[in-house]
């Protein structure tokens, strides 16, 4: 039986919108998911007051129980749902929001990459706290600089994990 993606995406969407209306999941919004060939569905959705193992465990029951009930994704399928984890890139505008004053690495369309806190995020771009070196007479001198870098600009943006 295949599958149609877009049918799945379209229920995924629908079935969220409404269980992110009930109270505790208000802050919860879907990043992202991905349906293999081999029928694993992997959600990737996040919290703008932190993702849970309880609320991923909530959703995965609720998805789980309509694809069942429904069918859509036939006899077998595997389901997982978590956050996008720091290895991913953010995508949404609310998770920019959600990390200001993590590190990150942005990568710009035309290859510059800045890095440095983020230290604000709106509709259209995200700024970032960078140091840069400039010469006051024969010295160098490092000063810090905001840097205000639109979204449509922005290849990847990673978060930057120290240790």
């Amino acid at each position: 039986m295949a599958v149609d993606v877009f049918f799945i995406e379209e229920k995924i969407h629908e079935l969220l919108a409404a269980k992110f209306a009930e109270e505790g999941f208000e802050d919860c919004f879907l990043v992202d998911f991905h349906l293999s060939a081999a029928n694993k569905l992997e959600v990737f959705m996040d919290c703008d007051s932190g993702l849970t193992l309880q609320k991923c465990q909530k959703i995965s029951r609720y998805l789980e129980h309509h694809f069942d009930e429904a069918g859509w994704l036939g006899e077998s399928y595997m389901l997982e749902v978590s956050s996008p984890g720091l290895g991913k890139p953010l995508k949404l505008q609310r998770q920019y929001v959600k990390n200001i004053g993590r590190k990150v690495e942005v990568t710009l369309k035309d290859g510059t990459i800045k890095t440095g806190p983020l230290t604000a995020a709106n509709e259209t771009s995200c700024t970032v706290q960078e140091t840069v070196v400039v010469l006051e007479g024969k010295k160098k001198k490092k000063v810090e600089v905001q840097t205000e870098l639109p979204y449509d600009e922005i290849k990847k943006t990673m978060i930057v994990i120290s240790f």
